[in-house]
């Protein structure tokens, strides 16, 4: 099964709560219960992987492994990412209001694909998004510098459940980032698929050559842990 995120995609644009990462994981968990699926094997790169470890932290009954790629970590990341996921839509906001957030690439994208979330922008009005905003990345810059952004070593030594992480190869998924999870996560493997790294942002057309061995590597995993349950 694969679904849009909040705020992602067709779906709705929703801006509660303290973390955008924690909402999303508990959106996810609000689906699988709707849903009747019993845990489940989550997979995700990037921010997926990392709503899906905050998933199995918070509510491990819900998960039965997780498969994980491209995992997001260090200084860079964060900076990065805080401008590409907020800080551009505060700068947004206060140059034009929400009509100015509705012109950018990415409100327009969600605009496009469920045109309802233009009123529901407007209903939110330019204070109150640009206070979500700022308190949005406050919750991001809180975890954004370990070497798991978003969780730290502690919180990750917790997640007892088997996963396997498969180290990523560029600026903001750096191969650190799935090393870090492994040492701490009791119940994990290390895997790589791209081994040399790359100067750019995301090695996007590298993953998209690599994804039948990066099936492999899932497959694998899959045929294991439902063999060791018999």
């Amino acid at each position: 099964m694969v679904y849009d995120r909040r705020n992602t995609g067709g779906s709705d644009i929703a801006l509660d709560g303290d973390s955008e990462s924690h909402e999303q994981a508990e959106d996810l968990l609000a689906l699988l219960q709707a849903l009747g699926t019993g845990p489940a094997y989550v997979a995700g790169c990037s921010s997926g992987a990392r709503l899906s470890l905050l998933l199995a932290l918070h509510h491990p009954a819900a998960v039965r492994g997780l498969l994980l790629w491209r995992i997001t970590g260090g200084a860079y990341a964060a900076k990065r990412l805080a401008f590409n996921y907020y800080e551009q839509y505060l700068a947004a906001v206060e140059r034009g209001g929400i009509e100015a957030v509705c012109e950018t690439e990415h409100f327009a994208a969600l605009i496009k694909a469920n045109p309802a979330n233009r009123a529901r922008l407007e209903a939110v009005g330019a204070e109150a998004f640009a206070a979500r905003m700022r308190r949005w990345l406050v919750g991001f810059h809180q975890g954004s510098g370990h070497p798991v952004a978003g969780l730290a070593p502690e919180a990750l030594r917790r997640i007892a459940v088997p996963a396997v992480l498969v180290a990523g190869n560029d600026r903001v998924h750096p191969a650190e980032g799935a090393q870090s999870a492994h040492r701490c996560m009791p119940n994990s493997v290390f895997r790589e698929v791209l081994t040399t790294p790359v100067d750019a942002d995301v090695d996007f057309a590298g993953w998209e050559a690599a994804t039948p061995r990066l099936a492999a590597v899932f497959i694998d995993f899959l045929r294991d842990q439902e063999a060791r349950r018999g």
